[in-house]
This record gives C-alpha cells, structure tokens and sequence, in this order.
C-alpha cells in the first residue's frame, strides 16, 4: 500500500524542500519504490534534483488543471527508484484555476491526479509551498501523513499553531486519516545557544511530536551542514553528493524511522 506524505510548513526556509528531496531519496535507496511530486511554484525539489525547471515541457501544472495525466510527466532521476513530478513557475496561476466556478472540489484536485499512479509506488513524498494556500491545502489532503520541519532558530514555532488549526480543520471536512508523523527539527547546532535552547523547547513543549530513531529512541534532527547546502547546486540528493555527511546520515535515520512505522 502507498503510502503519501507531505513536508508542510508556511513559513519558509525551515528546510522544506531539503527535507523532502533527501527524504525521498534515503527510501529509493532502501529500495522503495518513490515518486517525489514538487508542488511548489519555486521548483527548488525539481533543480534539486537536477532537472532545470524551463527544461521540462509538462510538469505538475499540466496535471491539476487536466491536461495531462501524472503519470505523463514523471520523470526518472539518479536513483531508479525516484521519479519526480517536476513543478515550473507558472504553478502560481493555479490559484485562479482552483477558485474559478468550474472547480467544485477544488480541495481534492491532486488527490484525485495522484490515483492514476498509486499502485506504481511505495511512497509519494510531496514538496509543498511556504504558505497555507489551495496548493498546500491540496498536498494535505491528499496525504496520509505529514511532517513538519522546524527551524531551530529565532520564531521556529511561528505559525505552528495556525498549522495545526487548518490540519485539524481537515481532518474534520475533508481528509479524515490524515495523522501528524511528526514534527521534524531542522539545521541544528549543538554549538549555537539558540538552536540549542529552540531544540530543548521543541523536546519540552512536543516531545511525543518528534520523530524518535527506533533503536536509541532519540529525537531526529536535521543539523545544520554545509553538504545539505551545496548538494542542490550540484542536482543531487546528499546521499549522491556525500553519503558519510551527517546531514545524510539524519535523513537516513529519518527514513529508516519511517520504514519501521511501516
């Protein structure tokens, strides 16, 4: 069974993309069977992958507004297992498509699309945009699960809240099953005061929020690395780009979390 989850947080760079990309990519090596759907106008998973955004004549928009299948526009990666829904710039027109009058059930457009290809795959990770709009409200419904990454930085928790109210508001109209699998601390420093004192208010306030590895059942956090950085830059996922960076080694952890859920 497939399962879809989305990488959601309306406040930008807290390591959404990242994230989703390497999250993606440490379970196709686990050999799992993944498509990872760009649903954010910046095509940041799309060029992370190495893929220009202009380059690719189909993409995610073609998809919601119906004139092309998913499974058309999918496209293989590096790693066999990965394929890609790429996204493109023009994404951000879709908000007038989704909210003209022929689009009743606007909510559920992508869950809809995603049914064309969910038998091909083990799991559909789905990059989501920085703001609670219909493309997001789109990825969470359509989704089983959702993880939330946290900036431990200044306002990390800014607008969590309001997250959590339109998560619960869905489950309540319109996607029922839908479950937090956790909240996720990102780019991380022990040797920061701040991201330190963030992380022990997230372990305080969240502590059975926060995904745990399943063996030392400590808390997963993404630290801050200068390999997650770079390896965008080179279109590849870290685990391509350098498989012994501890940023790879904290997705690989978080995949193997989420397989043992399973």
């Amino acid at each position: 069974m497939c399962e879809i989850i989305c990488i959601a947080n309306q406040k930008g760079g807290v390591g959404k993309t990242t994230t989703a990309v390497n999250l993606a990519a440490s379970l196709a090596v686990e050999e799992k069977r993944v498509l990872l759907i760009d649903a954010d106008p910046q095509a940041n998973a799309t060029t992370s992958l190495g893929f220009h955004r202009n380059s690719i004549e189909f993409n995610i928009y073609h998809v919601l507004i119906g004139t092309k299948k998913l499974s058309q526009i999918l496209q293989k990666t590096a790693i066999p297992t990965l394929h890609l829904a790429p996204s493109n710039i023009g994404l951000v027109g879709i908000e007038k498509e989704f909210y003209s009058h022929r689009r009743n059930g606007r909510e559920l457009i992508l869950k809809k699309k995603i049914a064309d290809v969910l038998g091909l795959y083990d799991y559909i990770i789905i990059d989501s945009p920085p703001a609670l709009g219909p493309l997001t409200i789109n990825a969470l419904s359509a989704s089983n699960s959702v993880i939330i990454p946290i900036q431990c930085e200044f306002f990390a928790l800014e607008g969590l809240a309001q997250l959590l109210n339109t998560i619960k508001i869905l489950r309540k109209e319109i996607n029922p099953d839908l479950e937090i699998k956790g909240l996720l601390p990102t780019m991380y420093s022990a040797q920061n005061n701040l991201s330190r004192q963030v992380y022990a208010d997230l372990v305080q306030h969240f502590d059975k929020q926060l995904i745990k590895e399943e063996t030392s059942k400590a808390t997963i956090a993404i630290p801050r690395n200068i390999k997650l950085a770079e390896s965008p830059s080179f279109g590849k996922p870290v685990i391509l780009y350098d498989v012994r960076s501890q940023g790879n080694m904290a997705y690989q952890n978080l995949a193997r979390a989420i397989l043992k859920r399973a």
